[in-house]
C-alpha cells in the first residue's frame, strides 16, 4: 500500500518529471563548469538533490492543498499513519533515483563530473534528511500555506551559502573528516545511520501530529 501512495505522489508530479530529469543532468554539469574548486562532487549533488526534491515535494503538497487530497485519502482504507511514511518514501526514493541519475551522467558526460564516493552521498544524506526532518512536521503541523515559504528561503539561499562555506574551509584548510575511533567502513556509513535516526525520529512526531489534526 505504501508504492500505491508512493506512485500517487509521483503521478501528481508527472508534469515536471520530465524537467526534473533534465535538470538532474543539467545542473552537475553547469555547476562543473562554473566553480573553481574540487568538491568531489559533493556541491554538484546537493544542490541537484534538494532543488528536484523540493520542486516534486511542493508540486504534490501544493496538489494535495488545492484539491484537499489528504482529507479524501483519510476517507479510504489508508490510514493516516501510511499516508506520513509514503512521504518520507517519496522523498527517499527521489533520492536514490538523482544518485543513479547522476552517476551514469558522471560515467557518460564528456566534461569530469566528479563520481560520487560513499562519503559525499552519506553528507548528502544528512543534510537532506535534517532539511525535510524538520520541514516535514512544521508542514503537518501548521499547513502548507503558512510553511511554503520556509523551504522556498532554504532553496534560494544552499547555492549562494554552501559554496561559499566550502571555499572558507579550504581557504583555511579546514577538514570535515572527522577522525574517530572506528573502523573507516563504520566511519563512512556513519552519516547514513545519522540520517536514518534523524529521518525515523522525524516520521513518528510527523505521524503523531497528523494522527491528531482535524482535516
Amino acid at each position: 500500500m505504501l508504492l500505491n501512495l508512493v506512485k500517487k505522489d509521483f503521478v501528481l508530479a508527472k508534469k515536471y518529471l520530465l524537467v526534473s530529469f533534465i535538470f538532474t543532468v543539467g545542473i552537475p554539469l553547469f555547476i562543473t563548469t562554473k566553480i573553481n574548486f574540487n568538491t568531489g562532487g559533493f556541491l554538484e549533488f546537493f544542490i541537484t538533490v534538494i532543488y528536484i526534491e523540493y520542486m516534486l515535494f511542493n508540486t504534490v503538497s501544493m496538489s494535495e492543498d488545492k484539491y484537499k487530497g489528504s482529507a479524501l485519502l483519510c476517507t479510504t482504507p489508508y490510514t493516516r499513519n501510511r499516508l506520513v511514511k509514503a512521504k518520507y518514501l517519496f522523498i527517499l526514493v527521489i533520492f536514490l533515483s538523482i544518485y543513479i541519475i547522476y552517476t551514469i551522467t558522471a560515467i557518460l558526460a564528456p566534461l569530469s563530473i566528479a563520481n560520487l564516493s560513499i562519503v559525499t552521498v552519506g553528507r548528502v544524506l544528512l543534510i537532506t534528511s535534517i532539511f525535510w526532518g524538520i520541514l516535514i512536521p512544521i508542514q503537518y503541523q501548521f499547513g502548507y500555506e503558512k510553511t511554503k515559504y520556509i523551504g522556498f528561503c532554504f532553496i534560494f539561499i544552499s547555492p549562494f551559502v554552501v559554496p561559499y562555506i566550502i571555499t572558507c574551509l579550504q581557504s583555511n584548510n579546514i577538514s570535515l573528516n572527522l577522525t574517530l575511533p572506528f573502523p573507516q567502513i563504520l566511519q563512512d556509513l556513519l552519516p547514513y545511520l545519522i540520517a536514518l535516526v534523524f529521518g525515523y525520529i522525524s516520521m513518528l512526531i510527523s505521524i503523531h501530529i497528523y494522527s491528531k489534526k482535524n482535516l
